[in-house]
Parts: C-alpha cells; structure tokens; sequence
C-alpha cells in the first residue's frame, strides 16, 4: 500500500490516505463537505468574489434553506476545478471531484508503482480491513467501522489476508 500511497499525484494522495486510513467508499470520500473537517478556504473564497453558484445540496435543502450553498460548512472537502453544469436545474456550479477523475488517478500511480493487477480506489477500503485483520482487530469492530449489515461481508477479508491472526496477543504476553 504505500508503494501505491507514494505514487500517486499530490493533489490525490491526501484522498488516497484518507480513504485507506479510514475504510471510507469512493462517494463517501467524495461527499465529504467542510463542516465534516476543517480546510483552506481558497476556493471559497474564489468562488464568493466571483459571486459562483454555491454547491448543490441534497434531498431538497437547497428549497428549505436558499444561502445553505453559498455558505462555507456546505462545501466539498474535494472540490472540482473546474464547473459542472448541475442536471436537475442547469446552473453551472462547482461539484465534488468526479469518482472517475480520482478512480483514472489511482490507476495512474499502479502504474506508475509497477502494479501489474487492476488497483481502484476501492482496493484502499478492502486494504483497510484486511490490514486491521491483520494486526489483531476484533472482526465485529471492522465490521461496524466499515458498515456493512451482515458479518458475513466482512469475512470476505479474512480470506485475502497474508498474515492471519499474527496481531492476535495471549494475555501472559503483557
């Protein structure tokens, strides 16, 4: 994994680590808005001097709360450069990174680490619980950190992994 990590371009790696750091999905990771964490306000900024369109909102907010898209804790933690033209109402707005821009950078740096298998983003989510597995973690915890509804899911990972139980202690071992 870090082979992978160190490969990939600098705009893209901060997505890569926290994607593999915490389990997340590709949209989840895409999802994330400022209010989930506290970033650099550039964009923003850019995009209120140029009075930009603020970022589309889900499951009807922008109706209920009109400003809620202009406001700063609304936008993407990934923003797009560029702006998209929203499908729904036709205004050109900024929208998160598209999955497929992120998904063509994370196959870019296999690539470029010599991966001869297919890598997507989603390898850096199965490479977050195996690892956990790996070291010890209980497979209920990996279960509820990842989401999944059924254990059954989870224990796909106990099969690839290359190392299994070696995080486990015995308590006479302190």
């Amino acid at each position: 994994m870090a082979k992978l990590l160190a490969a990939m371009l600098s705009d893209y790696r901060l997505m890569a680590e926290l994607m593999y750091g915490s389990g997340l999905r590709l949209m989840e990771l895409l999802r994330l808005r400022v209010h989930h964490l506290d970033m650099s306000r550039d964009i923003f900024t850019r995009n209120r001097e140029e009075s930009a369109p603020g970022v589309w909102l889900p499951e009807g907010l922008a109706r209920k709360y009109r400003k809620a898209g202009q406001q700063w804790q609304w936008q993407w933690l990934f923003p797009s450069r560029e702006f998209i033209k929203d499908p729904e109402s036709g205004t050109m707005r900024r929208h998160h990174i598209l999955d497929g821009t992120f998904q063509n950078r994370v196959r870019e740096a296999a690539a470029r680490a010599g991966f001869d298998k297919r890598v997507t983003p989603h390898v850096l989510r199965h490479s977050f619980a195996t690892h956990l597995l790996e070291s010890g973690t209980d497979i209920r915890t990996v279960q509820e950190l990842l989401g999944h509804s059924k254990l059954e899911t989870t224990q796909i990972y106990t099969h690839v992994m290359q190392k299994p139980g070696l995080g486990v202690r015995i308590p006479l071992d302190g």
